[in-house]
């Protein structure tokens, strides 16, 4: 019993710790698609990230509870933190399952997305900085084109093209004009792998955090059941 209550003590600390990189995932996830919504058209992906800060914010009360209970078992609160775990693990099951299940998807939509954009791209070379979806893309990320700059000479109406966007520049070249005649001011990544990169990591941030933290709630109620095993039945109705 002393053992159990040690363990409840520390994972009530830890649940508040982990609630905050919880909420930083869920929020990433979610700010990560509203910047990038044209390119996803089905907006429930965003999904796995309010489910993870849902539960950031029920870890809070629940790691209070976890703290007082190792120092005093009160009955109400021992059935109030078991009624808390189970509402824990089926949030976080599910956005673990989302996180994984989306990441797989939603990287082969990325591509003719991108595609669709580059191609979709109205310019010409004496343009200045368009504020297209894909100059914002490319500027923000640092990239050029879908796997490289190549990719504007496809989709060019011009027959021999010399330049591509100026969005395409490396920021430390100002005087760029996004000419061919200077490949090396230009970005050398595509935005496709660049964007991939980015999903997959918001994506299975949050996979491992709700897993991670599914197996400490497991631990919280197997030590939470052994302080009220010695509790009389009827004294239990919460339960």
């Amino acid at each position: 019993r002393s053992f159990a209550r040690s363990v409840l003590g520390f994972l009530g600390f830890t649940f508040w710790g982990t609630a905050i990189a919880q909420m930083f995932g869920g929020v990433s996830m979610i700010l990560m698609f509203k910047n990038y919504r044209y390119l996803f058209q089905e907006s429930y992906l965003s999904l796995p990230g309010w489910l993870a800060l849902a539960s950031a914010l029920t870890l809070l009360p629940t790691g209070v509870l976890a703290v007082s209970i190792s120092v005093k078992c009160s009955r109400n609160q021992q059935g109030t933190f078991m009624y808390l775990l189970l509402l824990l693990l089926c949030l976080e099951m599910s956005s673990a399952a989302l996180a994984h299940s989306y990441c797989v998807r939603t990287a082969s939509q990325l591509e003719s997305a991108i595609s669709y954009l580059v191609h979709q791209h109205n310019w010409t070379c004496s343009q200045d900085p368009g504020n297209s979806a894909v100059d914002v893309i490319q500027r923000k990320l640092h990239c050029c084109g879908v796997h490289n700059y190549t990719d504007w000479l496809k989709a060019s109406s011009l027959c021999h093209p010399t330049c591509v966007p100026e969005s395409c520049c490396k920021e430390k070249h100002s005087l760029c004009r996004g000419d061919l005649g200077h490949v090396e001011q230009l970005s050398e990544e595509g935005c496709l792998k660049k964007l991939e990169d980015q999903l997959c990591f918001s994506m299975l941030y949050i996979f491992w955090c709700c897993t991670v933290l599914s197996i400490l709630e497991l631990l919280a109620a197997v030590s939470n059941g052994i302080l009220m095993r010695r509790q009389p039945f009827h004294k239990l109705c919460i339960l």
